[in-house]
């Protein structure tokens, strides 16, 4: 028993590994890696698992019993609309990761989430790598040596950068930092953490994910005001949503208005820039999504091919929601809300009812994933299922054997 904060230490830090491989794989330190670093978290993880469950003092409230059941209903449902898909490659594409390991990432989330000494672990990781991420992205670029997405192997001289994937890497952490900030009182601190969180906020505005700095946005002016609200610091919650929404949009104000100033900043770029890689190819596909729902859906992976994109797996609707319905008819959308609406519902009303750093700190984690699987990635991303599991584990408590 005197182990368990160690053991939930390297869990946490496994978790935070493999929800943000896609990203360190990516950066020019890692990318000649000689193993796989997804696989080698995973298997650090599905080992300590076991270890965490053995240590007992679990208490699993009865709200996340729908969620729950909506999730388990997603994945049979899942595997049964499998039979009329379109493209069986696709489908079995779809069904690996999603049904195999959706539920060790959903079971993973709720319970490093409800582990104080793993949520910490987990938190710290997750801030060490977008910074990392944040450090590598940028060196990168000023030296000429990687070449943001684009396809695997189109230019060997550049080490190719999942841009995505590194921009919600550094919002996570700079959404983390910002809850931190608010919970010093040393002075020393208080500077590191602003020096910190202004090199984040700096480093999103690099590789060029549109949702990762909605993602930070979002994350940056609601968590810590939230951290504060429940500590009882109304007023000063109340003066962080207000002082950091003005200096959000004056110095977006101060960047636009010089075009000078916004060159090369590839984020601002693809904001204001080609509207063909704008918002309107991404509701493009939400319409052709919206114009192939029937009864019981095209099946899983079927999207592409509906759509006229044949065996690309990269174009699917890019939105959770949409995804549900289209491929899995009615019965999935209802089973998406069931799962994910469930837990949105069960954070909201067990939000004041944990420690303030604890929900703030799961929803720093939680947000930026959630932001992003409504504008882009599909059902069998990992990340969203280890977001929904950090969700539901508000209303799971580690009490002492």
């Amino acid at each position: 028993m005197r182990s368990r904060p160690f053991f939930a230490a390297l869990a946490g830090g496994c978790a935070a590994l493999l929800q943000f491989a896609g990203a360190l794989k990516t950066t020019p330190p890692l990318a000649a890696l000689p193993f796989d670093l997804s696989l080698a978290a995973a298997a650090g993880l599905c080992g300590l698992l076991p270890l965490l469950l053995a240590g007992g003092g679990w208490r699993i409230g009865r709200v996340v019993a729908l969620p729950l059941l909506g999730a388990a209903g997603l994945w049979l449902w899942w595997v049964v609309a499998a039979a009329w898909a379109m493209h069986g490659d696709l489908a079995q594409g779809k069904l690996l990761p999603m049904v195999l390991l959706g539920p060790v990432m959903l079971l993973s989330g709720m319970l490093l989430g409800a582990d104080d000494a793993a949520r910490q672990a987990l938190g710290a990781w997750v801030v060490g790598i977008g910074i990392f991420v944040g450090v590598a992205v940028a060196w990168g670029l000023a030296t000429d040596g990687v070449v943001l997405g684009g396809r695997v192997g189109a230019d060997p001289a550049r080490t190719r950068v999942q841009y995505q994937l590194a921009g919600l890497a550094v919002a996570t952490a700079a959404g983390l930092v910002a809850i931190w900030l608010v919970e010093q009182r040393r002075p020393g601190l208080i500077l590191l953490a602003w020096v910190m969180l202004l090199g984040l906020m700096a480093a999103v505005f690099i590789p060029g994910g549109r949702a990762a700095l909605l993602a930070m946005g979002v994350v940056v002016v609601l968590m810590p005001g939230v951290s504060l609200w429940l500590r009882g610091r109304r007023r000063a919650a109340l003066l962080w949503l207000l002082a950091s929404l003005l200096a959000g949009l004056g110095g977006l104000a101060w960047l636009l208005g010089d075009p000078d100033r916004a060159d090369g900043i590839r984020t601002i770029e693809r904001v204001f820039g080609d509207p063909s890689d704008g918002p309107e190819e991404r509701v493009a596909m939400w319409r052709a999504a919206l114009g192939m729902v029937d009864g019981l859906g095209i099946g899983p992976g079927s999207y592409p091919q509906a759509a006229g994109f044949g065996a690309d797996a990269g174009k699917h609707p890019h939105n959770h929601a949409l995804e549900a319905l289209t491929e899995g008819g009615l019965p999935g959308l209802l089973l998406w809300l069931l799962a994910f609406g469930g837990a949105v519902l069960v954070a909201l009303v067990r939000l004041p009812r944990v420690a303030p750093g604890r929900a703030a700190a799961i929803g720093a984690l939680v947000l930026p994933v959630a932001i992003t699987v409504m504008v882009s990635t599909d059902l069998s991303n990992r990340m969203a299922w280890f977001a929904l599991g950090l969700a539901l584990s508000l209303a799971v408590e580690r009490r002492g054997v």
